[in-house]
């Protein structure tokens, strides 16, 4: 457990393993969210530090492990892949020991650029650097007899005011609506939302005027178990969640409609009965959508004639594609010969847990149209998305779709079995307690090794970016904080026995920003939690956008008026792990807590409904003095002016865009994700009431994005 500093006592050896942790870049002392000093204990640490490769069981183990990790880096090496930015210096490590040599850099265009290395930076500190480059890209930097990759970056990434630029519109400020795919409505969905109905709702709210549309994540998942369905646990970030594809567009409404035929009178009735339901059944649906897709990529084999289309796509795809689809595949066959046998590949027979062993080859060529499969999904689920991303563009939208990408990915997954040497195993995200989560968090995924990182030349990261990036004008990072350091929790342990690991911030800020100017997409940062002083500015000058959300943005139990609001951040009135405003005013929130046992240590329910009492005439008074509603405050049990006026709260902010969970557009009482629950929780399942083509037709969704086209157009 972490305690505080003066409670403990410090051996030697604790000391020795203090001081191997503080030099692999864990935080052995940090700040909660009650301000209060923590220091992880030394069995904690021990047990981290051993997952990282460094084992530290006695105190000559942790020396040697500490010997090793200063090896390393006094390495006069220059790493595969060094980050700079457009108009400074490039700062070499200090250790390279090329002061006073000549280099070349050859551009990404071919140009070919002459410079000598420089024994001081730009603030006179001793450092090997070369003087600036004026072009962003991945260049080539040759010196003494190497050659390393050097990605130059501009200052900040991409904003919405270029995104408005581009458009020929210039200097104004949008906004958006904020969607869970997954619980979209459309015609013969079979239950779950999928990518030709976000196409749908994306044409529709550009032609509203929205300049956006977030979505939740379409990270790949784990076909052959469609139990699992937290879209923030994916196999792999790399990859899309195949269960998204529309079946009617990949060979045409007959088509599906042939093969739901083949399928049976009982797949047909199932395919009603997942589409009349209040919420997805993940488990029945993905495996009724699956079917449907192999018949009709069977008809697809059927048509004989190669696709131009489909062979490029593998191409592009490369050697992580066929990773990825040969982890499908084998999970498939593995579940088929053992049925219950775990989605973890951990647990499979170790024969199978490299992707490029003697064993995986001939598995390969067994079962390749298995894996012509997978490729063959992974290709039908990147046109789909990428045709709704377009539907967006083509209705007016300045920005588009806003994509999703998950802090980290299931250690169990495609992306930890195919980049096993670049990921933690072992060690699971989460956070540590705060005033949201008092008992800490766990989240069973897994993310990259800082060490490793490094060494690869950031490429699985890179790669990362480039897939999320693909197909949308902007990208939703969240759990922000994780850039510059992550909690992290040996697996099983209490979220209490975790630590913080630091991230190399500068160099995935500059990678960030180089990927959203080559895609000319938005970036926003998920910052809601303990951020790290600093930090916050350091996201700011990077051009990373923020959230502001109205359940936080106060002093002390007073909302804060729009106009304080912060011009870095986007504004929206709730997020997927919070409160809808309809559920926020009626308590339906606190229902929900005091019946899981989620309240504050301490609290009742009745403390907490009381509290939300106060909130209430706090909120009401807020929305009265920004003109947002007029009149007495309404009844606990009558929303709906609340929701309209928070709705028009946000769109008088000085936000760069105001995002509208659909939830409050719809005025819901529910909120998608109730954080610390799993199976006593529909969590991840609710539909929308409406269909995508039916559901801004409400009049109450008219009169809110109204409230937000008047009011954006004033700024």
């Amino acid at each position: 457990m972490n305690t505080r500093p003066e409670e403990t006592s410090v051996s030697d050896y604790d000391q020795a393993v203090y001081n191997l942790a503080a030099l692999a870049g864990i935080a052995v002392n940090w700040i909660d969210a009650y301000d209060q000093p923590q220091t992880v204990s030394p069995a904690s640490l021990r047990t981290i530090l051993a997952t990282l490769g460094l084992p530290c069981d006695s105190h000559r183990q942790a020396d040697e492990s500490r010997a090793r990790l200063q090896e390393i880096n006094r390495s006069a090496a220059l790493p595969p892949l060094i980050t700079a930015e457009i108009g400074k210096d490039i700062v070499l490590p200090a250790q390279c020991g090329l002061q006073g040599q000549s280099c070349l850099i050859i551009l990404e265009t071919g140009e070919r650029v002459a410079r000598k290395i420089s024994g001081k930076d730009g603030n006179g500190s001793e450092a090997p650097t070369i003087a600036a480059i004026d072009r962003y890209g991945y260049h080539r930097l040759q010196v003494a007899g190497i050659e390393v990759t050097l990605a130059v970056a501009p200052p900040r990434c991409y904003s919405v005011a270029d995104a408005f630029l581009d458009k020929g519109d210039a200097g104004r400020h949008g906004w958006g609506l904020a969607l869970q795919l997954y619980g979209l409505r459309s015609d013969n969905d079979g239950g779950i939302g999928s990518f030709g109905g976000l196409a749908q709702l994306a044409a529709k709210a550009g032609k509203e005027g929205a300049s956006a549309l977030a979505i939740s994540p379409v990270h790949a998942m784990f076909a052959a178990d469609t139990h699992r369905f937290s879209p923030y646990s994916p196999s792999s970030r790399l990859f899309l969640n195949v269960l998204h594809i529309d079946p009617a567009n990949i060979l045409g409404r007959d088509a599906l409609r042939q093969a739901l035929q083949e399928a049976g009178p009982e797949a047909t009735a199932l395919q009603l009965r997942l589409e009349q339901a209040s919420q997805v059944n993940w488990p029945e649906a993905g495996r009724h959508r699956l079917q449907l897709l192999r018949r009709l990529y069977g008809m697809f084999r059927m048509q004989g004639a190669p696709s131009a289309e489909f062979a490029a796509f593998r191409l592009q795809g490369g050697q992580a594609l066929a990773d990825h689809a040969l982890f499908e595949a084998l999970h498939h066959t593995l579940a088929a010969r053992t049925p219950g046998i775990a989605s973890d590949w951990r647990h499979w027979p170790e024969r199978c847990h490299r992707p490029d062993s003697a064993e995986m080859r001939r598995f390969a060529q067994e079962q390749g149209g298995e894996i012509d499969f997978h490729i063959f999904l992974q290709w039908q689920a990147a046109r789909g998305l990428q045709h709704a991303q377009q539907a967006a563009r083509d209705s007016g939208m300045a920005v588009g779709l806003i994509a999703d990408l998950a802090v980290g990915a299931d250690n169990g997954g495609s992306q930890a079995w195919s980049h096993s040497a670049e990921m933690i195993a072992g060690l699971s995200v989460g956070a540590p307690p705060d005033l949201l989560n008092t008992r800490g968090q766990n989240w069973g995924i897994g993310a990259f090794s800082p060490l490793a990182m490094r060494a690869e030349g950031f490429r699985s990261y890179i790669a990362m970016l480039r897939s999320v990036f693909a197909h949308a004008g902007g990208v939703r990072i969240d759990h922000v904080m994780g850039l510059t350091r992550l909690w992290l929790t040996p697996e099983g342990a209490d979220a209490n026995d975790g630590a913080y690991l630091r991230y190399p911030a500068q160099d995935l800020l500059r990678l960030i920003a180089l990927e959203s100017w080559r895609h000319r997409a938005i970036v926003i940062g998920e910052d809601l939690g303990t951020v790290p002083e600093g930090f916050d500015a350091q996201l700011k000058d990077s051009g990373l956008l923020g959230i502001g959300v109205l359940w936080f943005e106060r002093e002390q139990r007073r909302f804060m008026a729009p106009k304080a609001w912060p011009a870095h951040a986007i504004a929206t009135t709730s997020t997927h792990d919070l409160p809808t405003v309809a559920g926020w005013w009626r308590g339906r929130d606190i229902e929900w807590r005091a019946e899981l046992d989620l309240l504050m240590p301490g609290d009742t329910a009745a403390q907490a409904l009381d509290d939300r009492k106060q909130d209430r005439s706090s909120l009401w008074q807020a929305l009265l003095d920004a003109g947002c509603v007029s009149g007495g405050q309404p009844a606990d049990d009558q929303p709906e002016a609340v929701v309209d006026g928070a709705a028009a709260y946000i769109a008088h902010t000085p936000a760069p865009l105001a995002l509208l969970p659909v939830e409050d557009l719809l005025g819901l009482d529910e909120q998608p994700n109730l954080p610390g629950t799993v199976a006593v929780h529909p969590n991840w399942q609710r539909r929308l009431p409406a269909t995508a083509d039916s559901l801004l037709e409400q009049t109450t969704c008219r009169r809110r994005m109204r409230l937000l086209k008047r009011i954006g157009a004033e700024k």
